[in-house]
């Protein structure tokens, strides 16, 4: 797949297949993506992890898919939903 002039590196496409027709659901797919980039420790605490409109552009996926896998981790402790300002690794997910 070509690349377009502005692409600086590689993205969630580029890093990651995301199955629509797999055994998983995309959003369960995802959760697990970011669920482990914060244990690896790629987002770190604190820090945001990238817009729901970045992911989308990235990967594909709609607003709504990105949203859900954002809400089990949200729901799991791991990120923090701040409306109007982003979402953030919590502080306690290093634990």
């Amino acid at each position: 797949m070509p690349k377009c002039a502005g692409h600086r590196g590689p993205g969630y496409r580029d890093l990651v297949h995301i199955d629509h027709e797999g055994d998983e659901f995309p959003y369960v797919q995802l959760a697990n993506l970011l669920r482990e980039r914060i244990r690896s420790g790629e987002y770190p605490p604190g820090r945001a992890i990238p817009s729901v409109e970045r992911i989308r552009q990235e990967t594909g996926l709609a607003v709504k898919t990105i949203r859900r896998a954002i809400r089990v981790l949200e729901d799991e402790g791991l990120v923090v939903v701040r409306p109007g300002w982003g979402t953030f690794v919590a502080k306690s997910a290093a634990d």
